[in-house]
């Protein structure tokens, strides 16, 4: 008895060709159908199972007490799926060969009638993001299946599959096979800057509340939680000309930096501030554009780096350590603006008032007309005081706009990088310090072809996440270190 496989079924009739071939290898002894639907019928030699939620802890432990072969297969969408050549067999000869808890692959994608390479990423550590992409064909190793389901003592709608991945991970290896080891279908034709920000999209808020409760749980199980307890900032340290600097790192945005700079220089507030713009070599107009404005305006600084391998974190850097440089830093991206003339004030008097060494806002989505589109405005309301800091190593991103107390700031150095350097900035600061949030939108973040997300082929988004991972890993080991006083 080698493999009990569990499927999700909706009555297509894609389901009997998927079981057909799995009915073909031999190493299948058992076929259980999943449905959340009344009077189906089922495919014949299929057990038919009822289920609430596919993803449901209730779930995860049908599918564990169901199981009494060696490995449990389990798809996770009812798409019409086959197998390459030997493909389950590759799945559980890795399986035995390395005594994975999880062994998942690499897949062909077929989308609109073609097929595409879809390679997915190592699991990792710090690879605690709730939408990391196993793919579709997740290959259980029993004992790993019903050791975890075991310890599920909190009954989750939503976040079962998430909560049995956690804690297989803390005793078992995930292992992927770097292969093409089956095609599926694939219903979700979005670009990638559209699906960028589906975690924080409000509709799914009892999905993301259940999603917290179970990284925490493993935080704590893997002794890398953080208490709420914060140093305390000193907002007199150091000497600055201005109260704020707000920054804004460009390359080659002759079409939006004017848009930016204007949002800037139209700010009210009671302090002294100043706009310092770090030109990474554009060549396209951006920086005359700039040099015009700067002539009229001496808030304006306009900086051109000496180096010449500044990612947007280095360009942050060049800025921090400015002598012009004030007491806050605050970001604006060349693509943005803010949403009216108090955003400087109201980010400033959070720094006040909280005593943090960074405050990070919200911002409404819009298109390049500055009209709101999908999903509108991003809140991150996941970040509560008492929580946040934990949470953080499961979203894919902070929030914008960020600022931060300077003298933290260059105590801090950014990775020189233009992918997840704020994130990288932000995790290491919440480990030590407050972060304050402002709920209510301050900028508005432009969606546009020209942005640099807007839409990645599947090599540049793995690299992005895997770098996510990495920095999530780091972050997981010196908060497991700061435990344990090394």
């Amino acid at each position: 008895m080698k493999i009990t496989a569990f499927l999700p079924y909706n009555g297509y009739e894609h389901t009997s060709q998927t079981v057909k071939e799995l009915n073909s290898c031999s190493l299948v002894s058992e076929i259980v159908l999943l449905t959340t639907q009344e009077n189906i019928s089922p495919v014949n030699g299929c057990e038919l199972i009822k289920i609430d939620n596919l993803f449901s802890t209730k779930t995860v432990k049908l599918i564990s007490e169901k199981t009494f072969t060696d490995y449990a297969l389990l798809l996770t969408q009812d798409n019409q799926l086959e197998f390459g050549q030997f493909g389950l067999e590759r799945f559980y000869s890795v399986a035995e060969d390395t005594g994975a808890g999880l062994v998942y692959s690499d897949y062909y994608e077929i989308k609109d009638g073609n097929r595409s390479n879809y390679p997915v990423i190592d699991y990792q550590a710090g690879s605690l993001r709730d939408d990391f992409h196993f793919g579709y064909v997740l290959f259980y190793k029993t004992d790993a299946l019903k050791e975890a389901a075991g310890r599920m003592e909190t009954s989750y709608d939503f976040a079962g599959i998430y909560d049995l991945r956690l804690k297989v991970s803390q005793s078992f290896q995930l292992f992927r096979v770097p292969e093409y080891l089956y095609f599926t279908t694939e219903s979700d034709t979005r670009k990638s800057g559209q699906k960028l920000f589906d975690y924080v999209d409000p509709k799914n808020r009892a999905v993301q509340i259940e999603m917290e409760q179970a990284v925490t749980q493993h935080l704590k199980d893997i002794d890398a939680f953080l208490s709420p307890d914060y140093k305390e900032i000193d907002l007199s340290a150091g000497k600055f000309e201005v109260e704020a600097s707000v920054i804004i790192p460009v390359k080659n945005r002759v079409n939006t930096i004017a848009d930016a700079i204007s949002s800037v220089l139209n700010q009210k507030t009671d302090f002294k501030y100043n706009l310092i713009i770090v030109d990474n070599y554009s060549d396209d107009g951006t920086t005359e554009k700039i040099k015009s404005i700067a002539a009229t305006d001496s808030k304006v600084i306009h900086v051109t780096p000496k180096r010449k391998d500044l990612g947007i974190g280095g360009c942050w850097n060049e800025a921090a350590h400015h002598e012009m440089c004030g007491k806050f830093s605050v970001q604006l991206d060349s693509d943005d603006l803010y949403s009216d003339e108090n955003t400087l004030q109201k980010i400033v008097d959070a720094f006040r008032k909280d005593k943090c060494a960074m405050v990070i806002g919200s911002y409404q989505m819009t298109n390049f007309d500055l009209e709101q589109i999908p999903p509108g405005i991003i809140d991150h309301k996941e970040w509560t005081p008492d929580n946040g800091k934990n949470n953080a190593l499961r979203i894919n991103g902070l929030g914008a706009p960020r600022a931060f107390y300077t003298p933290v700031l260059r105590e801090n150095k950014i990775p020189n990088v233009s992918y997840g350097e704020d994130y990288a900035l932000g995790l290491a600061i919440s480990r030590e310090y407050q972060i304050g949030r402002i709920y209510e939108p301050l900028y508005m973040c432009r969606r546009w072809e020209g942005n640099s997300d807007a839409a990645l082929d599947i090599q540049k988004q793995n690299a992005h996440n895997t770098y996510k991972d990495r920095v999530r890993t780091i972050e997981l080991i010196a908060r497991q270190r700061k435990n344990a006083n090394v």
